[in-house]
């Protein structure tokens, strides 16, 4: 009787496992689309512009903006092949939220420091601008699923 517990026990951990490495998953997709998609778009080019000079802003206008967001794609992908050591996996999870919230931080701070070469030309968002906000929305919940896997785990110790 102990050993089917045992099977069910097993069979629901991978259950909550494989939702939080969806969110992950999920989490670093967000993040690399921005490889593909702007942050925000112009009709025209604008010549004194550094982050619009070619009427996008996207990752690739900014190198810490590139590192940020490959890192932070990258952390929530090998966070999900970290599902044996789910401290180490909330680490590396939390390490990713916040490189994509220094990220989004950033390039808020450079459009605003551009702003005013703009002149008359409006920017209207981009696909990208979302991305970010989608990252952190699938990270805190793979951190939440994580966090209760932990719980579970830690409570079925102490009743043996």
């Amino acid at each position: 009787m102990t050993d089917n517990r045992l099977v069910i026990f097993a069979k629901n951990l991978r259950m909550i496992q494989r939702i939080q490495s969806i969110f992950l998953f999920l989490a670093s997709g967000a993040a690399f689309g921005l490889f593909g998609l702007p942050f925000a778009k112009t009709d025209t080019s604008v010549a004194n512009s550094t982050i619009f000079a070619d009427g996008l802003y996207t990752i690739s206008d900014n190198v810490a903006l590139l590192a940020l967001f490959a890192g932070a794609g990258a952390l929530s992908l090998i966070a999900i092949f970290l599902f044996k050591n789910r401290k180490t996996q909330l680490l590396i999870g939390r390490l990713s939220l916040v490189a994509n919230l220094i990220g989004l931080i950033l390039a808020v701070i450079l459009f605003m420091q551009d702003k005013d070469t703009l002149g008359a030309v409006n920017p209207s968002d981009g696909l990208g601008l979302y991305l970010p906000i989608i990252f952190f929305v699938f990270g805190v919940l793979a951190q939440r699923a994580i966090g209760k896997d932990e719980k579970l785990v830690n409570s079925m110790d102490r009743l043996r």
